[in-house]
């Protein structure tokens, strides 16, 4: 997708090597913070492979090193921009996610955040048009600050009982509630900054509304009404629709604003 917009589509050992790269890591992260987090995933998500012992602990390292492996040595043969985000700072990122950071108030959504940032980031060195890529990875790092805060919130529950000290937990419910409203402005109107200012046209603005803004205030609406764990879990399906849609209109945008 992002080949596309930047006018690489043909350039095809790059596009299969950043492929390659960004799903490499994608799962073995997955499948390290699982590991990481059966004990909370027993409560929250029981049906994961790992909660229900369908995959076996060593099997599941054993993927995981394969996984980084495979990223890393595919990373070693693109740009020194695209080697110093995937392996200089999005692997140990995802790394110290899964085994420290994400257990700190904030910090861990903020790290997952920036790492979805970062791939745009990424694409952008890999294809040479890292400049066209920064407006995406800010709106990127946005929705998804936000959905990350408010799946700690329907979280509540699972992570409280493995001692997880993640927003909610530390701030409470309402405190967190209130975050999460006010990240969900504070995105809204930026993302209506590159339609503003001439980047992106009509049919990116068409998709963010109906497809993010308003979904996302339903979300917050919704939270605002009943701050409640149920209804977090609700908000965060719809966010998860958002993003999504989110990154639609961000292929739109970029595809006839480029």
């Amino acid at each position: 997708m992002l080949a596309h917009v930047l006018g690489s589509i043909g350039e095809m050992a790059l596009i299969f090597s950043a492929i390659i790269v960004v799903l490499s890591y994608n799962a073995a992260a997955n499948v390290l913070n699982d590991y990481m987090d059966r004990e909370t995933d027993a409560v929250n998500r029981p049906n994961r492979p790992l909660s229900t012992g369908a995959v076996n602990l060593n099997t599941a390292l054993i993927m995981i090193v394969i996984m980084f492996s495979i990223g890393t040595i595919t990373a070693m043969f693109l740009s020194f921009e695209a080697k110093l985000v995937s392996i200089g700072i999005a692997l140990p990122l995802l790394i110290l996610y899964s085994l420290r950071l994400k257990k700190l108030p904030l910090i861990g959504n903020i790290v997952v955040a920036m790492l979805l940032g970062f791939t745009f980031l990424f694409s952008g060195f890999v294809f040479n048009g890292v400049q066209h890529m920064i407006v995406p990875a800010a709106l990127a790092f946005g929705l998804t600050l936000i959905r990350e805060l408010v799946k700690d919130i329907a979280d509540m529950e699972g992570d409280g009982k493995a001692s997880m000290r993640t927003f909610p937990i530390v701030a409470g419910l309402r405190a967190s509630v209130t975050l999460a409203v006010f990240l969900a402005m504070i995105t809204g109107l930026g993302a209506l900054l590159p339609y503003r200012f001439g980047l992106y046209g009509n049919l990116y603005l068409i998709i963010l509304v109906f497809g993010v803004e308003i979904p996302m205030m339903i979300s917050v609406v919704l939270l605002v009404k009943n701050p409640t764990i149920s209804t977090a879990i609700r908000s965060a399906q719809i966010l998860k629709f958002s993003t999504i849609m989110g990154l639609t209109a961000l292929y739109f945008g970029m595809l006839y604003g480029i």
